[in-house]
């Protein structure tokens, strides 16, 4: 299988860039993702996760690509 990134926005991987550095959950557990995103104003990113979970699923393990 070969690894292409899943293209992302850039305030969406802002967002889930800031909760992956806190450490304050594992990135598999999107809910959890999604809260702290929410209760960090990254509300961009949350709403790309809610709508986009098998891409998400994806971006873990293929890697992301910022888009403009």
């Amino acid at each position: 299988m070969e690894k292409h990134p899943i293209p992302i926005p850039a305030a969406v991987f802002e967002g889930l860039e800031a909760v992956r550095r806190s450490g304050l959950t594992n990135m598999l557990d999107r809910p959890r993702v999604i809260e702290i995103a929410e209760l960090w104003g990254y509300d961009e990113t949350a709403a790309w996760l809610r709508l986009n979970r098998n891409l998400y699923a994806q971006g873990i393990f293929k890697g992301f690509q910022v888009i403009e």
